[in-house]
Order: C-alpha cells, then structure tokens, then sequence
C-alpha cells in the first residue's frame, strides 16, 4: 500500500485520467504536435526526484529518502497509469494517449525509459548513497562482512523474531503456483529433496511487518544494519530441513490496483467501494522485478506462472524495493537531514497580550487571513479554526470537505465534538480518495456513529476541493467564516506540503459555500458563483475567459503577465489558450511541480512562456493562478490541477484572493520561484529538464524552501517588536 503521506507526492499526478478525450480537436492556428507525452513527462517528473538522491549537498539520509520516494511513485504510477492503458489494450479501448501515440506504442516508451530509470535508480543507491551513509557512520552491510559473533546475535534474532512469521509455501503437483501480492517482495527458492534428488521450487514472502533494516549488534557509534531478506536469504536451511537448497532470488510483483466503481448501479457506495478494495488485491500483473542474477529457469518459471510479458520484466541489480529505506528514518541522526523546522504562527493569529489563544473568528472578522503551510502552522490555523467553532456557544453549524485525513485527527475529532455539542456538522467525504479508500471508509463511519452528517458528494465525481464553513450566531444574525485550500485536511501532510489557505468572513464567499455545499449534498452542481471558481461547469472555462482576457491586452499594446502554479499541466484546452496568449505576447510563467505537456519550443507560439519546476524538503502542492489583468490583478488560489480529471470529474473550488497584502505577497513568492537566481529546473527544447543548482563560479543558486522559511520567521519577530 502507498504511504498515504506520498498518496499526492507524485501522484496526485499519476492518477488515470480514464484516457478519454486524450487528443482534443486541433486547432487550425497551432501546430498539431504541440504536447509533451504525459506519461514520460511524468517520468521525467521522478527524474528530477531522482536527481535530488543523487545531490551530494543534500544531507545524507534526506538523499535515502528520496531514493525510497522515487520508488513509491514509480510504484503508483505502474499500478494506475501503466494499470490503465494495459485495461484499455485488453479491452480494445485503444484510445491514443494525449500527443497521438497507441496504447501499445506508449507502454513500449514506458518500459524503455522506466528501465534506464530503474536502473539509474538502483546504481545511485550502490554507488552514492550507500557509500555516503557509510562515510557518515551507517553501514548497509551484507552477511559475508559479519563477524563469526555477530551472525550468531542475528541467527538468534531470527529464531526469535523472524521464523516464527515465516511462510514457505512448495510449488509440486499438490501445491499449485501460489498467489503473489503486489509489491511483496519475494524469495524464489529452488530445493533439491535429499530422498528422491527431485528439484522444487519454494516462494517465501519478506515480512512486510518487521523492520527492513536489522541492526547489527555491537556496532558502537558506526550504526551497522543487514537487510532483512538477506537475513533470511542465509537461514533458508532452517526452513527446509533435509532439504538441500540450490539457489535463491528476490523477485516483486506489481498488480493493477486501480479502483473502477459504477456508482449510479450501487445503492451503497461504501460496501461497493469495500468489495472493490477486495477485488483490488487480485488484480493482473503489470510488472515483475526480477535480480540481475536470476538464473533462466527461475524466470521463466515466474513469467509463465504469472502470465507476464518480457517487456514488464524489469531486471535489476539488487536490492529490490527501495521503498525499504523509509525505514531508515527511525535512525537517530540529526545530523544527517534537514534542519529541524518550527512552522510559526500565522501573525493574524498570534495570541494578543498574555492570552495562551487567539480569538480565531475575532482575526478573521478584523480582515482576511492567507497562511502558508508548512511554514505557517497548520495547528495554530486551519486545526485552531475548527476546534474553536467545537467549543464556541454561538457557531450553530460547520460544514467541510474531507480527501485525505486519518482517523486519529485532530480536524476529525472537531467535527465529532461539535456533533456532541448539539452542533449541525455536515462532512462531505471522498471516500475515492485514491489509497485512501478504507481510511476514508473507517473514520467516515466514525463521523456518522458521532452524529455527524456524512454525504459522499455526487455521483461520477470526486469531491477534490478543500472548503470549511462555520455559520455563527453574532448580534442575532448569522456571520459565515470560509476556509479554502489548496491542500488537504490532513495534520500529518500539512508538515510536508506546501500549500496556502484562505481564511474570510467575506459575506459573498459565504454565500457561495453555503450554495456549493448545499448542491453536494444535495444532486447537482449547476450555478456559478461570485468569488469561486467550480469544477467541473464553470473552472476551465472560467480560467479560459482570463487566459483570453490577458491575450486581448496584449493585443491592445499593454503589458500582459499570467502566473500559474500547479502540480500538472495537461489538459489541452488551458495549453492552447496559453500558446494563444503567449503568441499574442503575453508573458507566461508556469511553475509546475509535476506532469507538464505544455512545450517551450515552439517557435513564434511559445515564445514568452517560461517554465520552472522546483523540488525540495517540501512537496510544492499549492495551485496559485494570477492575472495582471491591467492593473487590475486577478488572483485565485485553489485545489484544481490543470488535467482532464479535475476539469471535468472532479468538484474544484478556487477562491479569489482580493486583499493587496495577499496579493503582493503571492506575486513576491512567485517571482521568487521564476529568478534565474533560484534553483529550480527549466523545460527546455525537446521536453528536457535542465537543473539550475549552482551559478557559473559553482556556488549553491537559492533555495526557495528556506528563503520562505526565513522571510516569514523575520515576519514574525517584526510583528513581536511592534
């Protein structure tokens, strides 16, 4: 299963966008080849997550973790994207991906350059950052450098802590081929029966419960661990007794895991939804990593048993599953990762005179309040708002939105308590949420059992948006206080994810949440809204009127700018209108963490378009989209992508920031990301990614991450002095 900490972390991007209307109508005045490939686009995505494991100025369990991160979403793209297209060849589906390619033409591009990848992936695990952990006083060792002393303190581990858990299952005519999970990893293990000189063949599952890391004991203050596989990979002769065993290899499978639910035939979403988790476990293999040293006959005895194509098999110097050095981070080494960081409280926020807590509605009231997470706190803010309306007397109702949470939250307590308390508390839950799905199920029946009012949004769409609505009774009237995101409600992420969130009192975005809220509990999402933005009737083409806005100002003789920062950028329609404004001489900067189809190298059409993409300690998450609009700015913040799957089947709410302070201050963290002084990578001819890290005498470019961390730290200390 995916870390639900990393469920957005690539991927959020790899999500299926079902291929469906992949290819628009072509535009007569562009040319036809004018997207980036999606699919290796996202590739190239992981690329760059893979260049920061391979930065020897990156602390050096920080480059293990992103080493481990590149293999999770490698992962999730291969169970979803991969997953998706092989469906729609097997069905006949044969839709062409979104720059004209066959499904079967674009996996044989996939595999290509997921196998470099991999195998780019594995060297810098064996020849940079293994040796830089070792340098630093971590060994990855291997059982031939253990010590006579130490092999008999890990064999007693073993017979303690591992046997027992084992589960050897043979393969011979009473034991048929036994089922692989996805992304297990395996031994495959050929015995030769001592009586009868027969040769077997044994798969044995790794644990996926105990640490992959064992300690060495006795390592003093060099901290020594042994992988668990190899562990067990040398006491195989305590689970076959009289058994002489031949030969071993790791292997692990990847299954399509998608989740495909017809929702207007299922009366009940959540017992739907619970047998298609069960169904998920079962689902075809879409790739087999195998160890560069496996013999013939083991592989094909794998590949025929799993019915798998040469072309998913991944062959690979070991270890397999990288996913494993997540488990490095319970190492008490400081030292070797970022510094620590404390987010700070948000300045509206700060508790005036000798309270202990501010008065959340009071700051909210005196003027809009924009906080930026991680560096602002997510608990002094966003977790403060809601336990406030829980405990307040005078809040008569709360309203959200809820993607991805976890049962032990704090935001999901709130909620109960204001149930408890006698409050109207409505939940809109997704319980879609890609991997998240039984969470989701889990404290969503919690919520309920609460007396909380839980919906499931509309049928056919994910609810995506990120809202909260308190209604409070002040001076017998109803005063509304909005929240709006760009990211979820989710305490654990918000300590990772950049992201920004919108707190008002404003009464016109009040109305509008309670209209939008009313519709998602209710049937349909029809009207259009003052200061939102909603998907999936109003959002593209509402982003399309300003794209096309600034293009007739430009056109006019006046100076024209578009800002947008997403995770993606795929979908079509928003391309060309840029490719318009920019060939009208609009200038366009897009600054994109993730999938980017838009191309720079189209001459006389993008010539005034600038992309960067910057990667770091933080997962750059928010959605910010900004229009000079003449002096005029237009500035939005939200949870949409630009892609197929949040234009059109999703629920996205973007907010209009219209405070000057806001403004300056989004538009400042933007130019600070497009300084060529700033370390970032730029899209450059033929979709290739440079990285700018160093200036040309070699020094380190700005880091955006800490440059923030510290503008907004000063920003404090000056409201302290005052």
């Amino acid at each position: 299963m995916i870390d639900p900490a990393l469920a957005d972390a690539g991927l959020g991007d790899a999500e299926d966008d079902d291929f469906d209307d992949a290819v628009e109508a072509p535009d007569s005045q562009l040319p036809d080849h004018r997207y980036l490939d999606r699919e290796l686009s996202w590739l190239a995505f992981n690329q760059r997550v893979l260049e920061l494991a391979e930065d020897p100025s990156l602390p050096e369990l920080e480059r293990a973790n992103f080493l481990a991160i590149f293999a999770s979403n490698l992962d999730e793209f291969f169970m979803v994207r991969v997953a998706g297209l092989k469906r729609r060849i097997m069905t006949g589906l044969a839709v062409p991906t979104n720059i004209g390619r066959s499904p079967v033409d674009a996996l044989a591009d996939i595999s290509r350059e997921a196998h470099a990848l991999q195998l780019r992936h594995a060297d810098a695990w064996t020849t940079l950052v293994r040796p830089a952990l070792a340098d630093s006083g971590i060994e990855i060792t291997e059982w031939s450098d253990l010590t006579d002393d130490e092999r008999r303190a890990l064999s007693d581990y073993f017979g303690a802590q591992v046997f027992p858990v084992l589960m050897p299952l043979a393969v011979d005519p009473a034991h048929p081929f036994p089922y692989i999970s996805g992304l297990s990893l395996n031994l495959a293990i050929r015995i030769r029966n001592a009586r009868t000189g027969r040769q077997e063949f044994a798969r044995l599952k790794v644990p996926p419960m105990l640490p992959r890391f064992v300690e060495v004991p006795g390592g003093g203050e060099i901290k020594r661990f042994l992988r668990l596989e190899e562990l067990i990979a040398n006491h195989l002769g305590d689970l076959f007794p009289g058994m002489e065993v031949l030969d071993h290899h790791a292997f692990r499978l990847t299954r399509n895991e998608d989740v495909e639910i017809e929702e207007d035939e299922s009366e009940n979403l959540i017992q739907a939804l619970e047998a298609e988790l069960l169904r998920r476990r079962f689902g075809p293999p879409i790739r087999l990593e195998i160890t560069d040293d496996m013999d013939d006959v083991t592989m094909d005895l794998l590949v025929r048993e799993l019915d798998i194509t040469d072309l998913e098999v991944y062959r690979l110097p070991g270890p397999l599953d990288l996913r494993g050095l997540f488990d490095l981070s319970r190492i008490d080494r400081p030292d070797l990762r970022y510094p620590p960081h404390l987010p700070t409280t948000a300045v509206a926020f700060q508790p005036a005179g000798s309270s202990n807590r501010a008065d959340i509605f009071k700051a909210i009231r005196k003027s809009d309040v924009l906080v930026h997470h991680p560096y602002e706190s997510f608990t002094t803010s966003v977790q403060a708002f809601l336990e406030q309306a829980a405990r307040d007397p005078h809040v008569l109702a709360i309203k959200q939105t809820l993607y991805r949470t976890s049962g032990d939250s704090p935001v999901v307590q709130a909620l109960i308590d204001a149930a408890e308390a006698g409050k109207q508390v409505l939940a809109l839950v997704e319980v879609k949420a890609r991997f998240d799905e039984a969470n989701n199920i889990v404290w969503a029946r919690k919520l309920e059992k609460a007396g909380v009012h839980v919906v499931y949004g509309l049928v056919g769409l994910k609810t995506h948006c990120k809202l909260a609505l308190v209604i409070r009774e002040e001076d017998g009237k109803l005063q509304h206080y909005s929240h709006v995101g760009t990211g979820n409600y989710n305490p654990k992420t918000s300590r990772i994810y950049e992201d920004f969130g919108l707190f008002t009192a404003d009464a016109q975005v009040g109305k509008d949440l309670t209209r939008l809220f009313n519709e998602l509990s209710g049937y349909a999402i029809e009207k259009k809204f003052k200061r939102l933005l909603v998907a999936p009737l109003h959002l593209r083409k509402g982003l399309v009127r300003l794209i096309d806005a600034e293009r007739r100002i430009a056109e006019s003789g006046k100076p024209a700018h578009i800002r947008i920062k997403v995770n993606s950028m795929v979908d079509e329609e928003i391309i060309d209108a840029l490719y318009r404004a920019s060939a009208a001489g609009v200038k366009v900067d897009v600054w994109v963490r993730g999938i980017c189809s838009l191309r720079t190298d189209l001459d006389g059409i993008s010539d005034n378009i600038t992309v960067r993409s910057i990667l770091g300690r933080y997962l750059e998450h928010s959605r910010i989209f900004t229009f000079e609009n003449d002096g005029d700015p237009q500035v939005y913040i939200g949870s949409a992508d630009m892609m197929h799957r949040n234009l059109d089947r999703r629920v996205e709410a973007l907010v209009r920031v219209t405070d000057p302070a806001h403004l300056k201050e989004l538009t400042a963290f933007f130019d600070l990301a497009m300084d060529d002084q700033t370390s970032s990578w730029h899209l450059g001819r033929g979709g290739v990614w440079e990285r700018h890290a160093v200036d040309a005498d070699g020094k380190p470019l700005v880091d955006l991450q800490d440059k923030t961390m510290g503008m907004i730290q000063r920003r404090r200390r000056a409201r302290a002095v005052r």
